[in-house]
């Protein structure tokens, strides 16, 4: 008898731990949600780190794409982010959020008007040039500018042949996030009106965003701003950032 007892406390142990083991290891799968961190013009993969950091303590599956973005322009930028894309997120079942700065926001727009992923889900933009900038207006034909940002910063200026401004409204979920402070105060003497040092408030609302917040940050650290990540997943938790400032977005 107590070797037969013996034997069944054996057996339950072990299909306990395989069972708990088989929980365990299905329960990242269930929620089923991935993000794609894409840093802006002249950054790296690096910048978004601690973005990284705190997206992966909440559950989801991080990749932080890095991508040269001072050697081509948005074309091959975005093929680029598409084959990557290929290689590990648009599974069906795999719900694809995208959190992006700056230029990465961009290539999102021009990704999702071109191939959009199936399994796309809502997307966040940090300060992004989507009505172009005016530094890039005023700078672009100088040769030493185009030598340290490449041909991706020509196609950003405000003109309506700018390579975001001949891109449509948004046409998915959509929240914004902005500063209005500076540390160029150079850029900001030619930028109208409220912006970050680099691209003008006004200029990245976009038809069709879902929600929008202007916040006291700066266009270079506004994705290591502790309050601007809480804001951030928020969005891609709710659908609406905790606090909004566009009349007319209802709440």
């Amino acid at each position: 008898m107590n070797c037969i007892q013996t034997f069944l406390r054996t057996a339950f142990v072990i299909f306990f731990i395989i069972s708990s083991s088989s929980f365990l290891s299905a329960e990242p799968s269930a929620r089923a949600e991935t993000v794609v961190l894409l840093h802006g013009l002249g950054r790296t993969s690096k910048s978004m780190a601690y973005m990284e950091e705190r997206f992966t303590g909440a559950g989801y599956t991080v990749f932080n794409y890095d991508y040269e973005s001072r050697k081509n322009k948005i074309d091959s930028l975005v093929l680029d982010l598409q084959a990557f894309l290929e290689n590990c997120c648009l599974q069906k079942e795999a719900r694809l959020y995208f959190v992006t700065h700056s230029l990465g926001g961009i290539l999102v727009r021009a990704l999702i008007s071109r191939n959009r992923p199936e399994n796309l889900g809502r997307v966040v933009m940090l300060s992004p040039p989507n009505k172009g900038s005016e530094t890039v207006d005023l700078l672009k034909n100088y040769s030493f500018f185009q030598k340290i940002f490449g041909p991706a910063s020509m196609q950003l200026g405000t003109d309506p042949e700018s390579f975001p401004n001949r891109l449509g409204p948004a046409d998915f979920e959509l929240g914004i996030i902005t500063g209005d402070r500076t540390i160029d105060p150079v850029s900001s003497l030619i930028i109208p009106g409220e912006d970050d040092g680099k691209v003008a408030v006004e200029k990245t609302k976009l038809e069709g965003m879902t929600d929008f917040l202007v916040m006291p940050v700066s266009h270079a650290y506004i994705m290591q701003k502790p309050e601007v990540v809480e804001e951030v997943i928020y969005f891609l938790q709710n659908g609406e950032f905790s606090i909004s400032e566009v009349p007319g977005l209802e709440k």
